[in-house]
C-alpha cells in the first residue's frame, strides 16, 4: 500500500474544485449534445400529435398508415381503411404524412 502514496503530489490532495471540475465540464457536455435535442424534440412531436386534426393522414410507431377521425384528450381514433376505424393511444403516432410526400 505504500506504493499508492508515493505517487501523490508533493503538495497534498488536489482542490475540491479541480477533481470535480472535469465530471461537470463532461455534465454539461453531455446535457446539450443529448439531453436538450431530446427534451426539443420531445416537445416538438407533443405539440404535433396536439395539432391534429380529422382528416390528417399519420404514420404510426407500427408503420400504420391511418387518417385521423377524432383528436381525443388521450387517444385518437383513427381510419384505417373505409371499414375499419380504430382508438389509438397518442404515444403511438410516429409522425404526420404531408400531402407533399404521400
Amino acid at each position: 500500500m505504500n506504493f499508492l502514496y508515493a505517487q501523490a503530489p508533493a503538495g497534498g490532495q488536489p482542490s475540491l474544485l479541480a477533481s470535480l471540475l472535469p465530471l461537470i465540464i463532461l455534465f454539461a457536455i453531455f446535457y446539450f449534445l443529448v439531453i436538450l435535442p431530446q427534451q426539443r424534440q420531445a416537445k416538438k412531436h407533443k405539440q404535433m400529435v396536439e395539432e391534429l386534426k380529422k382528416g390528417d393522414k399519420i404514420i404510426t410507431t407500427g408503420g400504420i398508415i391511418a387518417e385521423v377521425v377524432k383528436n381525443e384528450p388521450d387517444f385518437l381514433k383513427v381510419r384505417i381503411n373505409d371499414s375499419v376505424e380504430v382508438k389509438l393511444d397518442k404515444s403511438a403516432v410516429a409522425r404526420k404524412l404531408n400531402d407533399e410526400k404521400a
